[in-house]
């Protein structure tokens, strides 16, 4: 069997995302770290895997994958996750509420974003901090709101993890870190608690990956 392999930067949120399938899943893999910060996703070797010079990239059943969120659907169908609902209107529901992170809230605080507008602001004081709160709390709020529709029994869309918890919980971690306020958010916190306890979950987080 081919071994499946994971090209990873511990604090990418999309990084972050697959660990917490792949773990979900059972899967075993081997990680291979891309360093953001040294510019290594950049190297010609890892641009010949992926040519947008992002992570993750994830090699699996003989096939190099990118972008997190196909590859979370192709986990998903492949091993039966059931991160999605099979109604279709349900479906797209639980999609609405992942993507309200992983498609508006996520590119806009990406490293290189932020790097790009602290280099446009002259390095202002208070940045890339400002800008990563100026549009994380908003869109964690509209995340609560939207929690709303759902039952948390306990994860965000029921009582197995889902998409819409894989791609928060890696979003919250940056909220942490940037020391945004979510304190007010107490669907999103019960949630965060409740995939604390999950090992899938502990074992992805980025502070245990540094120390492995």
């Amino acid at each position: 069997m081919d071994e499946t392999v994971l090209y990873d930067y511990r604090r990418s949120s999309a990084s972050y995302r697959l660990r917490i399938a792949l773990n979900l899943a059972g899967i075993d893999y081997r990680k291979v770290t891309i360093d953001l910060t040294k510019a290594e996703q950049r190297s010609p070797a890892h641009l010949a895997r992926n040519p947008q010079g992002l992570v993750p990239v994830l090699e699996i059943d003989g096939r190099v994958f990118t972008q997190s969120l196909a590859i979370l659907d192709y986990l998903d169908q492949t091993r039966e996750l059931g991160l999605l609902p099979k109604d279709p209107a349900a479906r797209a529901h639980v999609q609405a509420l992942a993507q309200s992170i992983a498609v508006d809230i996520h590119p806009v605080c990406n490293l290189r974003v932020a790097q790009h507008a602290t280099k446009l602001s002259d390095g202002a004081e208070g940045m890339p901090g400002d800008w990563m709160r100026h549009f994380i709390r908003p869109g964690l709020q509209a995340f609560e709101t939207l929690l709303g529709n759902f039952d948390q029994a306990p994860y965000c869309t029921g009582d197995k993890p889902g998409l819409a918890d894989i791609c928060l919980l890696p979003q919250l971690y940056n909220a942490h870190r940037w020391e945004v306020k979510i304190s007010d958010l107490p669907r999103i916190l019960a949630v965060e608690a409740a995939c604390a306890d999950h090992p899938a979950f502990t074992a992805a987080h980025p502070d245990l990956e540094q120390q492995a």
